[in-house]
C-alpha cells in the first residue's frame, strides 16, 4: 500500500527510488459452482464474472478464466480434474482456460498479477483450503481480490472482512454436512438402500415412499428398498457362506474352493470368486435384514480410498426392513469367527516378521491383491495368501534360516 504522506517536492525523477515492481497488471477470473446439479453453471459463472469484473481497472479485461463445477469441500490437489468433455457439454457462455489447479501451475508463465473472484467461498468453502490457495498465490506474487470486500480503508479492516467471510463459508460448509448426513441417516433408518445391492438382493423402487415435488433440476431420484434376487440360489449361497464361516470356522480360501467346485449351485458374480467377494459379503449386516449406513468413510483425504468406520458410527434401521438371509445373531457370530481368523493370520505374519528381525532382514509389504500380499524379506520377494497357513509360515521361517546360514 502506498504511503499517503509523500515528499514536499516532486521526486518522480529519482527513478532508482521508484517501485521495483513495474509489471503490467494481468488479472484472471477465478470461479466455482457447487455442482452442475445443485446450481446452474450457465447462470452462476457469468454472474460471478460480472461481479468480479467490477474490480478490474478501467479498460482492463481478464487475460484468462479459471473455474470449476464441483464441491468447494475438495482439497486443492483434487480440484479441476473433471474431463474437458464434461465442461464443453455444459455450454457455459464463459471461456474456460482450466480449473484452480491449472491456475496455480500457470501463474508464473502467464505473468498473472491479480486473481479476482466474487467471494472467498468461490475458491473453497473450507477455510484452510482457501487460505492455502491465497498463500500460494501471494507467494507467487499474485494479489487475491474478492469483489464482495470493501475498497479503501485499512489493511486490518480488509483482512477482518475477508476472514469473517471465510469463517462464514466454513460454518456454512459444516452446516450443510450436518444436514446432508442427517438426511442420509434418516434414509437408512426408514429402510431405504444406499449404494449397490449386495449379492443376494436387487434394489427396487419403493412405491410407498413419499414423492417429493419436482425440483428446479428435474425429478428427484426414487427411493429404493432391497428385495431378494430373482435367482434364489444367491440367497442360498450367501447363507452357506455365512454358515461355513460361523459354523465350521473356514478361512476365505476354503470357502472359495467350496463355492467354485459347484458353480451351478453357487452362481458366480464375474469370472471367479475372490477374497473380497466373500469377506465383504460375510461382513455385510444387510444380510440380517437391516439397513445399515456409514460403515465406510469416503472422505479420507486420498482420492478413491475409503476406510472402515467403527461400529459406533454405523446407522441402523430400528427393525428389519427387507428379507433376511441370516439372523442378526448369526451375523454377529460370523463376525466373531472372522475376527479370530484374522488374529491368527496376524499372528502368522508376526512370527515371520520377528524371525526376519532376529536374522537382520527387512520385512516390508510391497503390494496386495484380493487374495495375496507380496512382501520383501531381505533381498527376496514372497507372495503370501490371506490368511497365511501355518505350514507356509514354518516353511518361510526355515528358508530364511537356511539362507542366512549360507
Amino acid at each position: 500500500m502506498n504511503s499517503r504522506f509523500g515528499p514536499p517536492i516532486d521526486m518522480s525523477d529519482l527513478l532508482a527510488l521508484q517501485s521495483a515492481d513495474q509489471r503490467q497488471r494481468r488479472s484472471v477470473f477465478v470461479g466455482r459452482v457447487s455442482t452442475k446439479d445443485n446450481q446452474d453453471p450457465t447462470l452462476s459463472i457469468p454472474r460471478q464474472v460480472a461481479l468480479a469484473s467490477e474490480r478490474l481497472e478501467e479498460g482492463e479485461e481478464f487475460v484468462a478464466f479459471y473455474w470449476d463445477v464441483e464441491s468447494g469441500m475438495l482439497a486443492p490437489e483434487q480440484r479441476g480434474l473433471g474431463p474437458r468433455e464434461m465442461y464443453e457439454a455444459l455450454a457455459v457462455p464463459v471461456p474456460r482456460d482450466g480449473g484452480l489447479q491449472d491456475l496455480l501451475e500457470r501463474v508464473e508463465t502467464l505473468g498473472v498479477t491479480h486473481a479476482l473472484a466474487e467471494r472467498s467461498d468461490r475458491v473453497a468453502r473450507a477455510m484452510l483450503t482457501s487460505l492455502t490457495v491465497e498463500h500460494e498465490l501471494e507467494r507467487l506474487g499474485v494479489e487475491v481480490v474478492y469483489a464482495n470486500e470493501p475498497t479503501g480503508g485499512t489493511e486490518s479492516g480488509r483482512l477482518r472482512s475477508r476472514r469473517y467471510g471465510q469463517v462464514d463459508a466454513e460454518v456454512y460448509r459444516a452446516t450443510m454436512l450436518e444436514m446432508s448426513m442427517g438426511g442420509q441417516y434418516q434414509h437408512a433408518v426408514q429402510g431405504w438402500n444406499h449404494g449397490p445391492a449386495p449379492y443376494p438382493y436387487i434394489a427396487v423402487i419403493d412405491e410407498t415412499a413419499p414423492v417429493r415435488p419436482q425440483g428446479r433440476f428435474g425429478e428427484q431420484r426414487p427411493k429404493r428398498k432391497l428385495a431378494p434376487h430373482p435367482d434364489g440360489r444367491r440367497f442360498e449361497t450367501a447363507a452357506e457362506m455365512c454358515r461355513l464361516r460361523r459354523g465350521e470356522h473356514l478361512k476365505t480360501a476354503d470357502i472359495i474352493a467350496i463355492l467354485s467346485a459347484a458353480p451351478d449351485k453357487y452362481p458366480l458374480v464375474g469370472r471367479r470368486w475372490t477374497h473380497n467377494h466373500v469377506e465383504l459379503l460375510i461382513a455385510n449386516p444387510k444380510l440380517a435384514g437391516y439397513q445399515v449406513y456409514n460403515r465406510k468413510a469416503s472422505r479420507t483425504g486420498r482420492p478413491g480410498v475409503s476406510r472402515w468406520n467403527p461400529m459406533s458410527k454405523w446407522v441402523w434401521s430400528p427393525r428389519p426392513v427387507h428379507a433376511a438371509v441370516i439372523s442378526l445373531e448369526e451375523w454377529k457370530a460370523a463376525q466373531v469367527v472372522t475376527a479370530g481368523l484374522r488374529a491368527q493370520a496376524g499372528g502368522a505374519l508376526a512370527q515371520i516378521h520377528a524371525e526376519a528381525v532376529r536374522l537382520g532382514l527387512t520385512f516390508t509389504e510391497v503390494s496386495s491383491t484380493g487374495s495375496h500380499t507380496l512382501y520383501r524379506i531381505g533381498e527376496r520377494k514372497v507372495a503370501l495368501p490371506r490368511p497365511v497357513p501355518d505350514t507356509i509360515v514354518q516353511q518361510i521361517i526355515e528358508d530364511m534360516r537356511n539362507a542366512s546360514a549360507t
